[in-house]
């Protein structure tokens, strides 16, 4: 590297002045081509410098780094063979040049360094200096190129003027059709925003009829529902006033049946209607005693002659019965025990039993399994037992025997008036006990 630097600073010295001047041109117009990194630090300041300025300020500091730093004389040769791409590849080849400036063809052949490059340095060395003198053909030739250089920029320029006018005309014509096209897009978005609220507005009313819709279909299936149960509450309540009228005809006939039978054999009436021989003698016959009349209230003798009334219906006070008869004994103990009771009384005497407790001493569901014949009920909630009792005796046909067992005088009284014969609960004990 010592002898390479030492043999281009021995040519740098050696190259005659109109090379090293051209030589230092090309240097300087390719300085401001290179990347700043690229150019030793000397000469960054020049590279943003005019060509012509930089030409000249950076002489002194240029010719010696181009000499010694031959990576950059080989970056700044790469520039110079860009700018002059015939002239430079055929230095570089190391073909001959004839119609070439000898100058130029050895500041190339410097800075590329072909194979032949110190002979061509050499032979520009060799060269007569120039003598100052006109060469008229030439002079005429430089004109000619100049005006036909003129002419070209010329027709250049008006080529660039009329392209400049259609550029504006179709710049004119696409700002135009630019503000047309924003115009139709600035509509039609305002028309999306107005469409989409329509649709908005549109939904929120359908929405809103759906919902309308649905209701009334809610208030519809309702009442269809609550008529449903209308008609079929009227069916079965027509039903059950059917039967209920038709079980009440059949009770109240066979009450009469049975009424008429027992009253025969109480009057002893003889089943002919012809008259015996033996009636026709003279005598005192024996007085009736009505039925229940010859027994006090509490005897179970007369218990019995009501129970056998034919059709009768028992109706009992049930806490009325077990608190007076067993009152130490728990409630659910006091319910089964009585009907129990009852139901060794219904198989004895074949008749209706309903017992009727009170629904308020309950403090849950009740577990009882009443003797088949024995009608248990409790009274619903806010109703007392009593109430319930005066239904049933109310419910029961005009004429058929019924007997309502409760010591409570107002319960007594009332069903009294409604055609009930009432009973002390001691009756009813005092029959139980006796089996």
């Amino acid at each position: 590297m010592a002898e390479a630097g030492t043999a281009a600073s021995s040519a740098a010295t050696t190259l005659p002045e109109p090379v090293r001047q051209r030589v230092l041109t090309l240097a300087a117009q390719a300085l401001g081509q290179l990347p700043a990194t690229d150019i030793p630090a000397p000469l960054r300041r020049f590279a943003s410098f005019a060509p012509g300025k930089r030409a000249k300020l950076s002489a002194s500091v240029l010719g010696p780094i181009l000499a010694t730093d031959d990576h950059f004389r080989k970056l700044v040769a790469f520039e110079v063979r860009r700018g002059h791409p015939e002239l430079g590849d055929a230095v570089a080849d190391g073909l001959a040049v004839p119609a070439a400036e000898p100058t130029e063809v050895a500041a190339l052949a410097y800075l590329l360094r072909p194979d032949d490059w110190e002979q061509r340095v050499a032979d520009a060395a060799q060269l007569p200096p120039e003598k100052p003198g006109v060469d008229e053909d030439a002079v005429t030739r430089l004109h000619d190129q100049l005006d036909q250089a003129r002419t070209e920029t010329r027709q250049v320029r008006e080529r660039l003027r009329e392209q400049v006018t259609e550029l504006k005309a179709e710049n004119v014509t696409l700002r135009r059709k630019l503000n047309e096209a924003r115009q139709r897009i600035t509509g039609l978005q305002t028309d999306l925003e107005l469409r989409t609220t329509e649709a908005a507005t549109a939904d929120a009313r359908v929405d809103a009829a759906r919902a309308e819709v649905e209701r009334e279909v809610r208030k519809l299936r309702a009442r269809i529902t609550e008529l449903e149960a209308v008609e079929h509450a009227a069916r079965r309540t027509a039903g059950q006033e059917k039967e209920l009228a038709s079980t009440r005809t059949r009770l109240l006939l066979d009450t009469l049946v049975e009424a008429a039978g027992g009253l025969r054999r109480e009057l002893t009436l003889p089943p002919g209607g012809d008259l015996r021989p033996a009636d026709t003698v003279a005598g005192v016959e024996p007085a009736t005693a009505p039925v229940g009349r010859t027994a006090p209230a509490d005897d179970p003798t007369l218990f019995d002659e009501l129970l056998a009334l034919p059709q009768v219906h028992l109706i009992i006070d049930g806490y009325n019965v077990t608190k007076t008869a067993w009152p130490s004994t728990p409630l659910h103990s006091q319910r089964q025990r009585l009907v129990t009771a009852l139901g060794a009384l219904v198989a004895q005497r074949r008749i209706e039993v309903t017992v009727v407790f009170d629904g308020a001493e309950l403090s849950g569901p009740v577990q009882l399994n009443p003797p088949r014949g024995v009608r248990v009920r409790f009274s619903p909630a806010g109703v007392i037992a009593d109430e319930v009792i005066r239904q049933l005796v109310r419910a029961e046909p005009p004429g058929r025997p019924v007997v309502v067992v409760s010591t409570d005088r107002e319960v007594a009284e009332s069903t009294v008036t409604m055609g009930a014969r009432a009973l002390s609960a001691t009756t009813l004990i005092n029959r139980i006990a006796r089996g």
